[in-house]
């Protein structure tokens, strides 16, 4: 009995010594070799694996940039600070990495727009938006208010506030995924520094605007004509800012007679 109890043992532990010495050699054949400025990238990485890089998660974002394939800025959530510490690893400067915030173009809120029927439904953005209608409020292009965006949002930086939804700015990390979950394109990331930016992304003409929405942009173009920098101009009907020419001097803003551009 006791040597039957030996020599199992022994077979055992003979089985485990050559799994072992297996598992080694073969670990050794078959071992994937990781450049080290990867893994000092991927150090440097948060770690939010947010996916607003454009990359699945950090470590592919981290393989990309040790492979030159992805700019050392290209981490939304790490911002200037985990860029520059990129570009030393990577031994590249950081580039322009100016701050960026997501922005939704709507100032429609419950007082202001108008409302062509009662939903009843699912508080979700991309459902309400293949019902007839998309949604309770006559005007189609802007914010449904069902907060798509704010379920995408893994930083509590935007909520929905009296029907539209609004972005933290100081919480907001540019990731993107609001942007994405916005069925109506309503939401850009722009500059973080940016003063003046127009509240509307509806393409009706001027009186069907005024129809739908006291506040949406009527085509005026008078905001145009002050800009002394050709910064501002009229894309189908809205009024768009060029952030690389805009100064913030505000002469657009005050001349705004329905004043959506903030």
């Amino acid at each position: 009995m006791v040597t039957g109890i030996i020599f199992a043992a022994a077979v055992v532990g003979i089985i485990g010594i050559l799994i072992g010495v297996f598992l080694g050699i073969a670990s050794e054949k078959f071992k994937v070799e990781v450049d080290e400025k990867e893994i000092l990238v991927r150090n440097e990485l948060p770690g939010n694996n947010c996916g607003g890089c454009g990359y699945a998660g950090c470590d592919a974002l981290a393989k990309a940039i040790a492979l030159g394939q992805a700019a050392v800025s290209a981490c939304p959530v790490g911002g200037p600070t985990v860029a520059e510490k990129i570009g030393e690893i990577m031994g590249v400067a950081a580039g322009s990495t100016d701050k960026k915030v997501a922005f939704v173009k709507c100032k429609g809120t419950c007082d202001k727009t108008k409302v062509q029927y009662n939903y009843y439904g699912i508080d979700d953005c991309r459902m309400a938006s293949v019902v007839p209608g998309s949604g309770d409020k006559a005007c189609v292009y802007g914010c449904m208010g069902y907060g798509s965006c704010v379920k995408a949002c893994e930083f509590d930086a935007i909520h929905v506030v009296d029907g539209i939804a609004v972005v933290d700015k100081e919480k907001c990390v540019a990731c993107g995924k609001c942007v994405s979950s916005c069925p109506n394109h309503l939401i850009d990331l722009v500059p973080y520094k940016s003063k003046h930016l127009v509240q509307c992304n509806s393409h009706d003409k001027g009186k069907d605007v005024k129809a739908k929405c006291e506040v949406g942009c009527i085509g005026c173009m008078l905001c145009t004509k002050q800009c002394e920098f050709d910064a501002i101009h009229m894309d189908n009907n809205v009024a768009v800012i060029d952030y690389e020419k805009c100064t913030n001097c505000g002469k657009c803003a005050a001349k705004c007679p329905v004043k959506i551009i903030q």
